[in-house]
């Protein structure tokens, strides 16, 4: 958050339902992308993993995997050695420096997995209709610093 902007007490009273509200949202969010991970014959982690390696845009090394899922270098490898299995991604070599493998997100099959993450998108669209552009800003913007104060505690 930028230095310039307002800062606004937080009553224990808020702080604690916005913990709780953020609670019920990563229970239900976990519990939402494991049946999607089964559904695709993914463990939890793995399907996590895959998502994040699809969003890095591009081949990815085991290492850059480990540091964007904070997970150890040798639970990587069992990431990409169950996710090559279930044909989501391939190693192979770096054209520039041969000594190194490099991860790449197979084309997946749209159709067939589409339908998992349709519902998600309908669901968002029918809340996201009764908050004015102002509101949406506002609960975008608290997301983002979210996340991102989440990511940094997670990956330091």
């Amino acid at each position: 958050m930028p230095e310039h902007e307002p800062r606004y007490s937080v009553s224990p009273e808020e702080l604690e339902r916005f913990g709780e509200l953020g609670r019920e949202m990563s229970t239900l969010s976990v519990l939402r992308h494991a049946r999607i991970a089964d559904q695709m014959g993914l463990s939890g982690t793995d399907h996590k993993a895959l998502d994040l390696a699809a969003r890095a845009e591009g081949p990815l090394t085991a290492g850059r995997i480990a540091q964007l899922t904070g997970l150890s270098t040798g639970a990587v490898t069992g990431v990409i050695d169950r996710l090559e299995r279930a044909g989501f991604v391939r190693r192979v070599r770096d054209t520039e420096d041969r000594r190194k493998v490099l991860v790449e997100i197979l084309p997946v099959d749209e159709e067939k997995y589409a339908p998992l993450f349709e519902s998600a998108m309908v669901a968002t669209e029918k809340v996201l209709v009764r908050f004015s552009p102002a509101e949406r800003a506002a609960i975008e913007r608290y997301q983002r610093e979210i996340i991102e104060l989440m990511r940094q505690d997670i990956l330091g």
